[in-house]
């Protein structure tokens, strides 16, 4: 990820957010989040075994990770953990509407900005 997007990697971390039980599901991932120990943005991405086999699972990641630094770089309250987890719809739903999905996720959540300056 470029900018101030960063990525969460450890278990800990994934398995505090989703205790937090703070999350938005639409067609093609579900969200959820936490309040980061810091003022970054951190995302992290989980795709079951039950969408394919790997290379499905990784293609699901990849586009996920765009749709991520497309969205939350720009517009995601700072100061927040992210999970980002790929549904059966991400593998084939048009990237706009992958964006659409998770800028609805953020609104739903109320973790929308329209600007970076806006916050600080």
């Amino acid at each position: 990820m470029r900018g101030r997007v960063g990525r969460i990697t450890r278990r800990a971390d994934f398995v505090r957010i989703a205790g937090r039980n703070r999350r938005w599901v639409t067609p093609g991932l579900t969200l959820q989040t936490d309040r980061a120990p810091t003022d970054a943005v951190r995302v992290g991405f989980t795709v079951t075994r039950r969408l394919g086999k790997a290379v499905a699972r990784n293609r699901i990641k990849r586009r996920l990770r765009a749709v991520a630094e497309h969205v939350l770089e720009h517009h995601a309250l700072p100061g927040q953990d992210f999970v980002v987890i790929g549904r059966s719809d991400a593998l084939t739903r048009p990237f706009a509407a992958l964006c659409e999905d998770m800028e609805k996720a953020l609104k739903g959540l109320h973790l929308w900005t329209d600007t970076l300056e806006a916050v600080r």
